[in-house]
């Protein structure tokens, strides 16, 4: 069966798994860390850096890293969520050719499903290594309440990445899948699920293997990046106050109180106070160094963050009235995303739901297991476990006068389908303009565009006389398709929606070669890399040989030539090791193999006479 990865594609890390030998498992990368840093970077050589070496570096290269991506992936660059990362990321956003976001490092622009794909790529060369092997499929997670731009534009991200995604999951239920593994369960849960830059909440009935979403809500620009913006405006004010110097106008200033405001806030989960110490942290017009010193407690932090917490358990009241649960039927609570580390979010949640939350998952890990648990399940034919997901927001079209008709309503179970028939509006219709919407406002424009297409060819007649039947249909993914037929010709238009504000096919494509070719270049770098560390070995091997093969057999003729040969084909591999092709350097490498196999020979037999 062939190996499938799940990939948790977060705001501030990256995880994948696998399920091996029937148990899922995180993959650790090199350096021994089960998450990754969702950063890019472009170093000044060129360099493409990511994960923690994107980040180590991000103080001293503010601007030419990019962080926190996921926030805008999907969205226009009109957004207000994306003016709001404008004014608050060192990095520049700048607006693409189809309204879409950017983002400018150094001297190139990228699309945010490309620096996606980056990190999605460099999750794939983590299970690679481990494995052994290529790997071509994946389940990847996006947060509940991604609209279909957002779970287009992550679909994308995987094909650049050279990635097969079998399926988008959402990451709650992908931690409830996780939760409820090998487990004999019949009981209804909610997933809190509180991230670095997104908020869900769902709830679940999970019995006879059967994970069935009821509702699901959430919030898609809320979560620990927020957090940590409280901190950097706290300080920020602080230090105006006192100098008149805002710090959140100096790129590299702006990255070190970042910096320093997520370790204090993961330091507050721990502790009572911590005390915030930037020296240096910027000069006065007379180049007068200055310094950044504060203590901040937890009880502050409680304070400046009071808001964000009640507007999650807020999400989580609409959550439970659609799903008509009292919360009091709700038998566990998990909590999911590095931010319900905060002791005062599991205090109100606990307080919320009236129980403690479940302590046996691990809030960075689990829904990159669940999203691996998906993967072997729809690989696996005989795999009993069956997954109800919902689609998180309404769907339907504009209508006369600007409003909006639902007609696959939210938290409705996918895959499912609906049509309605509408009649024209106006005498002699020969057209109609289908608008593809998402969202809950009653006015059309108040809610997110998907697409649009034209039903054209329909016979004259005055209005109300020509019956239009529209159907929509969600796949599994969350992925919409949506189709117009005149019911009496049966003439027929239809589209599947793709991300309005994402890219064009030509545009994927070179993406995708682009991304191959930096695969394929980077493979044969580390290849190159091993065998030149092998050949290195063998030539000081042969160079320490060879003073006593030169005095043993240097004096026959048949000895000199093979002394030349010797050397010549140390002069070879040595240039070869310095050229950085892998084909040249395997070649001179069997020369000087033979070369070094001669040269014991030689010793050998020294030594036995």
């Amino acid at each position: 069966m062939e190996k499938v990865i799940g990939i948790d594609l977060g705001t501030t890390n990256s995880c994948v798994a696998i399920v091996e030998d029937g148990t899922p498992t995180v993959i650790p990368n090199r350096g021994g860390y089960r998450t990754t840093p969702s950063i890019v970077a472009m170093a000044e050589t060129g360099k493409r850096l990511v994960g923690h070496i994107a980040k180590r570096q991000a103080v001293t290269n503010a601007e030419n890293t990019a962080h926190s991506v996921k926030r805008l992936i999907g969205r226009r660059f009109d957004a207000p969520q994306v003016r709001t990362m404008s004014e608050s990321v060192p990095y520049q956003i700048v607006e693409g050719p189809h309204g879409d976001v950017r983002v400018r490092l150094r001297d190139k622009v990228y699309s945010v499903p490309e620096l996606s794909a980056v990190v999605l790529q460099e999750m794939k060369l983590v299970a690679e290594e481990r494995l052994g092997e290529e790997v071509r499929k994946a389940v990847v997670t996006v947060p509940a309440y991604f609209n279909d731009n957002q779970r287009q534009a992550t679909k994308d991200a995987g094909r650049i990445a050279g990635l097969d995604v079998i399926r988008i999951i959402n990451e709650p239920t992908a931690a409830a899948l996780a939760y409820g593994f090998g487990k004999n369960l019949e009981r209804k849960i909610a997933v809190f699920d509180l991230g670095g830059g997104t908020f869900d909440v769902s709830i679940l009935e999970i019995g006879s293997g059967v994970f069935e979403v009821i509702s699901t809500d959430g919030d898609t620009f809320l979560g620990g990046e927020d957090v940590d913006r409280r901190i950097i405006d706290w300080l920020g004010h602080q230090f105006k106050e006192q100098h008149d110097i805002d710090l959140r106008r100096d790129r590299m200033a702006l990255q070190r109180v970042k910096d320093v405001a997520e370790r204090a806030k993961c330091e507050l989960s721990s502790v009572r106070e911590t005390e915030i110490n930037l020296p240096f942290i910027i000069s006065t017009s007379q180049n007068e160094p200055l310094h950044l010193q504060r203590l901040l407690t937890r009880k502050k932090l409680e304070e400046l963050t009071t808001d964000l917490v009640e507007r999650a358990l807020t999400i989580c009241q609409r959550a439970l009235a659609a799903a008509d649960i009292d919360k009091r039927e709700i038998e566990d609570v998990i909590l999911v995303g590095g931010q319900t580390r905060m002791p005062k979010v599991q205090e109100r949640v606990a307080e919320f739901f009236g129980l403690e939350p479940c302590k046996g998952v691990h809030p960075d890990e689990v829904v990159a297991l669940g999203a691996a648990i998906q993967g072997m399940a729809l690989m696996d034919e005989r795999s009993e476990m069956l997954l109800l997901d919902v689609t998180p927001q309404s769907l339907g079209v504009m209508i006369e006068g600007g409003y909006f008709h639902k007609l696959i309503e939210k938290n409705t179970t996918v895959p499912t389908g609906k049509s309605h028939t509408f009649t024209t509006v106006r005498d002699n219709q020969t057209s109609v303009k289908i608008l593809v919407l998402q969202g809950e406002s009653v006015r059309a424009e108040e809610n997110e565009l998907l697409g649009e297409f034209v039903l054209t060819g329909l016979r004259k007649a005055p209005k109300g006389q020509v019956d239009v039947e529209i159907t929509f249909e969600i796949s599994a993914d969350g992925i919409v398709s949506v189709g117009a037929t005149d019911t009496e010709t049966g003439l027929a238009q239809s589209i599947t929606v793709t991300a309005k504000s994402g890219l064009t096919e030509d545009e994927l494509r070179d993406m995708a070669q682009q991304e191959h070719d930096f695969a394929m270049a980077l493979r044969t770098g580390e290849e190159f890399e091993r065998h030149k560390q092998q050949v290195e070995r063998m030539v000081i091997e042969v160079e320490q040989m060879f003073p006593k093969v030169e005095l043993i057999i240097g004096s026959s003729d048949f000895g000199r030539d093979a002394i030349d040969k010797a050397r010549h084909a140390l002069d070879r591999t040595r240039a070869a090791m310095a050229g950085g092709e892998l084909h040249v350097l395997l070649d001179a490498s069997e020369a000087l193999k033979r070369t070094a196999q001669m040269f014991r020979s030689v010793v050998s037999k020294s030594d036995l006479g």
